[in-house]
This record gives structure tokens, C-alpha cells and sequence, in this order.
């Protein structure tokens, strides 16, 4: 992993160093780290694509204020579900990425 890899992971993804004793936890530790990593670089580069504007702090600090409501209406008891999407930032960021 090179420096700015390391970096990444230990800043915006929040990963510590969590020591395993089981050589199938340390591999699973390292899994997800690396992938959580390759989601880091995917969405960097899908809001470079796009044109955003926003770096992948950012992005990932709006969509953590989005909500979704689910609710069950008592007479047919069914679920609804709502996104809150109470300012601009959150729907121009779903827009962006065709999730509304």
C-alpha cells in the first residue's frame, strides 16, 4: 500500500490496526480494509467523472445526513419508505449518481 493509500485509510476511512491472533480474521481484517479502500477510489473517481466538484470527504460527509423513513400503514400494513432529504447539497448529490 503506498503512502497516500495509508493515509486514506487511516484518515477518511477510519481504519485502526486491530490485532487477530487467527490467520483467517487477520485475512478478513486486510479484506476489508482493502475493499473499503477500493470504494474510497471508486467514488474519487466517479465524482471526478462526473464533474462534482466535491472530494470524497465531502461526498461521504452528505450522504451520512441523509435518512430513510420506513413506516407501516395500519390499516393495509404495508411499508412506505421516504428519503429525508431535508437540503440541496443531498439532492443534487443523488441526482448526480441517478438514485432519485
Amino acid at each position: 500500500m503506498d503512502t497516500k493509500a495509508f493515509r486514506i485509510s487511516k484518515t477518511d476511512l477510519r481504519i485502526r490496526p486491530i490485532y487477530h491472533r487467527l490467520q483467517r480474521r487477520i485475512e478478513a481484517h486486510i479484506c476489508i480494509a482493502f475493499c473499503a479502500y477500493k470504494i474510497f477510489k471508486e467514488l474519487e473517481r466517479l465524482l471526478k467523472e462526473k464533474k462534482a466538484g466535491l472530494s470524497p470527504e465531502k461526498a461521504i460527509d452528505i450522504l451520512k445526513t441523509i435518512y430513510k423513513v420506513t413506516i407501516t400503514l395500519p390499516y393495509s400494513k404495508t411499508n412506505e419508505s421516504r428519503l429525508f432529504l431535508p437540503n440541496e447539497e443531498q439532492r443534487t448529490l443523488l441526482k448526480l449518481f441517478q438514485i432519485t
